[in-house]
């Protein structure tokens, strides 16, 4: 069976694992109509638009 020699430092093994779990932030795009950021390639969750059409209409928030 194929057993390790020697015990991996911590060092070494910390530099193994330095950049591989890390993960990238999501994408945010500004949407034109209303300037909000969310996803890209998805419809804006504030105003409801994509690529400039209404996809969704959205109640309108009371405002106290």
């Amino acid at each position: 069976m194929a057993v390790p020699k020697r015990k991996v430092s911590k060092a070494r093994r910390d530099k193994r694992r330095s950049s591989v779990w890390k993960l990238d932030a999501p994408t945010m795009a500004k949407c034109p109509k209303c300037g909000e950021f969310n996803l890209a390639y998805r419809v804006c969750s504030n105003c409801g638009t994509y690529k400039g059409e209404e996809i969704v209409a959205v109640k309108a928030a009371k405002k106290a």
